[in-house]
């Protein structure tokens, strides 16, 4: 029956922020299960893939994840990377105020501009794993994701996993409802 066939989609998404707020390692959590202690810089863009199957919409799912590049170096090539980006998650490092003002002052506005119209995001507030450490609180986040429209606002912790799951799965239900997809 043509009704058994399992559906099959790609959908492009992007991590945006500042460099060192932790894209990368939140990247490496969801797809690897893993965390590096060695920090290097990513180099204008770094894409991989991650397969999910989602049984209640009998579709598998494959995300193209684009772990764009926070340095300044990066601003005027940084545009064409936004092409067919179906989704983003805004991350911030909730020990750096500065991350956080970055995300309506730099980052949205990038994405309003550069991205397609209605777009889904999230707003992540990582490194909730150094408390003692954070100056952006989870009140002023929450304001913030709702301020911007963020679909979602999250904290999480890329070192230990913390909500990271979460996160990517909330990005793809609302790019799936977005796409008029039931889930």
């Amino acid at each position: 029956m043509s009704g058994d066939h399992q559906k099959y989609i790609v959908f492009k998404i992007a991590l945006l922020g500042d460099t060192a707020v932790g894209k990368t390692s939140l990247v490496d959590m969801y797809t690897q299960h893993r965390f590096k202690e060695d920090y290097k810089p990513t180099l204008g863009v770094s894409i991989c893939v991650k397969e999910l199957t989602s049984k209640r919409i009998n579709t598998q799912i494959r995300l193209i994840i684009w772990d764009i590049a926070g340095q300044e170096k990066y601003v005027l090539s940084r545009k064409m990377f936004f092409q067919g980006v179906m989704g983003a998650l805004l991350v911030y490092d909730i020990t750096r105020y500065s991350t956080f003002e970055n995300i309506e002052s730099k980052w949205l506005i990038d994405l309003n501009e550069y991205g397609d119209q209605d777009l889904a995001y999230i707003l992540i507030g990582n490194k909730i794993d150094l408390e003692d450490s954070k100056v952006v609180a989870f009140k002023d986040g929450e304001k913030l994701g709702q301020k911007i429209n963020a679909s979602a606002f999250i904290e999480t912790s890329a070192k230990y996993g913390e909500n990271v799951e979460k996160a990517f799965e909330k990005l793809v239900f609302q790019i799936l409802k977005n796409e008029g997809i039931e889930t």
